[in-house]
């Protein structure tokens, strides 16, 4: 268990490393000037500077940063022609894009591996043929449900049901779903596994569910491993990225859509920050290493998709000052884009500081 939380808690770092890496890349390749690539954040342990710029290691672990001197700050000591205000405003737009595709970059990059693997793929309960370990996963669990009272996660997947004398070996998602019809309202056993744990749990699946949700409170897939050669693996892993992302802006879009017409969270969403983050890529490395890689790359993005959002303090808001400067044929105020800026990311830490005590709640 705290193998996974170290692993976990790594992994998430490393993707943000690896978007400030991004952000560096495109900077060097421009010849900006960076005085700085951080790993973590200070007080600085290590240090060694390699021509103008300095790679440091830092004490608090909680991410990267790249730090490239501005004159509009008042720095004196750097050219004009290495100035990143005075590159043209293209450039300027793919050193913020350089960390956003970083992050689609290493999702393609975990999915193709996957793909070569092998991959759960999701398939019918009809399909037949050669398949390999066909089984019934949990994709995820209503709150207050039956389900998530008896502990069932996201993730496990369902073996065996039982009641009294009668038990099912579970291979399709409609022997879940017969079994739990005919014993509504009454105590039935399920064999679940968890990664390499199996565990014996029960529930009593409800008479009258809410709408949207089953009698268990679980959405289920059935699901193979499929794996595939290494030319085809980058084909699946494109795809797969190109569709986890679709899947990111339209889920978004919906939910901006039910706040803005103050119907408020759909059922079952709820915003995690960073532990609960932490927790859920634990639980992953859990169930195998498959599961894992999938889910940092979800993760990844995530953090794609949220940082290009027009939302100054990220990248795409950042972005969207470039494009006013593009429009007026002049910058912002400086001073300007650093007061909303700064109220934008306090909103933010206040946002994060409130999902965080949420997060650790649930856990205990």
């Amino acid at each position: 268990m705290i193998l996974s939380v170290i692993i976990a808690f790594f992994s998430v770092i490393g993707l943000l490393a690896l978007h400030e890496f991004g952000h560096f890349l495109v900077a060097k390749k421009f010849g900006i000037r960076v005085d700085e690539f951080g790993i973590g954040y200070p007080p600085r342990l290590f240090g060694k500077k390699i021509g103008d710029t300095l790679y440091s290691l830092n004490l608090l672990p909680f991410g990267a940063f790249v730090r490239i001197p501005s004159l509009d700050e008042g720095e004196t000591s750097i050219e004009e022609s290495l100035a990143f205000e005075k590159k043209p405003i293209w450039q300027r737009a793919w050193v913020l894009l350089g960390g956003v595709v970083s992050f689609w970059l290493v999702a393609f990059l975990l999915l193709s591996f996957v793909f070569f693997l092998g991959a759960p793929q999701a398939i019918s309960d009809d399909q037949a043929g050669v398949l390999n370990n066909p089984r019934v996963e949990v994709l995820s669990v209503s709150n207050h449900s039956p389900a998530q009272e008896a502990g069932i996660k996201s993730g496990d997947m369902i073996k065996e049901m039982s009641f009294s004398s009668e038990s099912v070996m579970v291979e399709k998602v409609g022997q879940v779903q017969s079994f739990t019809d005919k014993y509504k309202g009454q105590m039935i056993s399920l064999k679940i596994q968890r990664g390499k744990e199996i565990l014996n749990v029960s529930l009593v699946p409800r008479v009258s569910p809410p709408a949207g949700e089953g009698v268990m409170g679980v959405s289920l897939v059935r699901v193979s491993d499929v794996s595939y050669a290494w030319w085809q693996s980058p084909i699946k892993g494109a795809e797969a990225t190109f569709n986890m992302t679709y899947r990111v802006v339209a889920g978004w879009a919906g939910l901006l859509k039910n706040l803005i017409s103050g119907q408020g969270m759909p059922q079952g969403v709820e915003l995690v920050g960073p532990v609960g983050i932490g927790a859920m890529v634990s639980q992953a490395f859990q169930v195998g290493i498959t599961y894992f890689l999938q889910f940092i790359a979800m993760i990844a993005i995530y953090l794609a998709v949220f940082n290009i959002l027009p939302i100054p303090s990220l990248d795409g808001g950042k972005l969207l000052f470039l494009l006013i400067e593009k429009i007026k044929g002049q910058p912002v105020n400086t001073k300007t884009e650093q007061k909303i800026t700064l109220a934008f990311f306090g909103v933010m830490v206040l946002l994060a500081i409130w999902v965080t005590f949420k997060d650790i709640s649930k856990l205990f």
